[in-house]
């Protein structure tokens, strides 16, 4: 597989904000968008990838391209296989009116990584890396902002909080400005500003309120790759909606969605997909296979030195005593996915 997948990446959405660059300030957001979207997946199929849409455009027959399904790469023989979620233009207003801070976004992941999000409105809640464990949607958003200038060293008046600026978060607007933290209004580009909360002197703490779902997931992968915190809500408008739903699996639409929720860790997809995880330490997880011929396979993967270990043994072997034995195999990795081909490889 291609080791360099990720940094490749880079070229899709670099593609995708060149583009449609063209229609700044030019009043056309859907010639914007269309622009965008053409290049990205033009540029989607030279990787040498096999990836499924899984947050896109839409729904196969409300648009001509990466729509929700679709399968972009090149289509060579043994390439990687992924859940690609896009946003070819997150805040398509703002190039429009020849505004700054619209981005092109893709985010990828292994396949059943991404939550398939529907497309209807989410309640969110974002910040870096000193808000873990400290911050939560359900709180009051005093107390969260309180917490959050603790975390941070700074006084409540310190604090920069990012809300959309629509008529429906006015009763939050209103509390921030009485406990007299600031408060940044964006009128469109909820992805930008979510991921802003985890980048130094950004000039944005805390994001909140009330945006797109799709856009949620790809705002949590860029914050869970930079260490941050983002929880999410979904707020259906309707009973179809509800029902929409429960048919993508989600038994509660109202509940609490987790970082690990909307994209999971590698621990948690193979747990819940192929391997049982047998043992985990700081940086080290364990995986177990069970095959036939009495046959029971152990992969050691090691986050340190970015190795996995293959051992074998037979059934009746605990984990303990197979890895005292001599590896029958070791191999380096680069990203997850790598991980992942190479024990279903094995």
């Amino acid at each position: 597989m291609d080791r360099n997948l990720s940094l490749n990446l880079v070229r899709v959405t670099e593609a995708a904000a060149i583009r449609s660059s063209y229609f700044l300030g030019k009043g056309d957001k859907n010639g914007a968008d269309g622009a965008a979207v053409e290049a990205m997946r033009s540029m989607f199929n030279e990787l040498p990838m096999e990836g499924t849409v899984v947050i896109g455009e839409g729904e196969m027959d409300e648009a001509p391209m990466l729509y929700i399904g679709e399968v972009v790469g090149n289509g060579q023989q043994g390439a990687t296989k992924v859940d690609i979620a896009v946003d070819p233009v997150d805040g398509t207003s703002l190039v429009a009116n020849g505004l700054p801070n619209a981005i092109a976004v893709a985010a990828c992941a292994p396949k059943g990584c991404l939550l398939h999000a529907p497309d209807m409105y989410m309640d969110k809640i974002a910040a870096g890396p000193l808000a873990v464990d400290c911050i939560h949607i359900d709180l009051p958003i005093e107390m969260n902002i309180r917490r959050l200038a603790r975390a941070l060293g700074k006084e409540v008046g310190e604090v920069t909080v990012s809300i959309l600026n629509r008529e429906r978060h006015q009763d939050i607007i209103d509390r921030v400005r009485k406990l007299g933290a600031r408060i940044k209004l964006f009128e469109a580009g909820d992805i930008a500003q979510a991921i802003a909360t985890c980048i130094e002197n950004s000039g944005c703490d805390l994001m909140v309120g009330i945006g797109g779902a799709p856009e949620g997931v790809l705002a949590a992968a860029a914050i869970k790759a930079l260490g941050g915190v983002f929880q999410g809500r979904l707020v259906p408008a309707d009973e179809e909606e509800f029902k929409r739903c429960e048919a993508m699996g989600l038994e509660d639409p109202l509940k609490v969605l987790e970082m690990n929720d909307l994209v999971k860790d590698l621990s948690e997809y193979m747990d819940s997909n192929y391997e049982r995880i047998a043992r985990r330490t700081r940086w080290k997880l364990y995986f177990e296979r069970l095959k036939a011929n009495n046959v029971k396979e152990v992969f050691r993967v090691d986050f340190r030195t970015k190795t996995i270990s293959y051992f074998c043994g037979s059934h009746e072997n605990s984990v303990g005593s197979i890895l005292l034995q001599r590896a029958t195999d070791e191999v380096r990795f680069e990203i997850t996915t790598d991980i992942i081909e190479y024990i279903y490889g094995a």
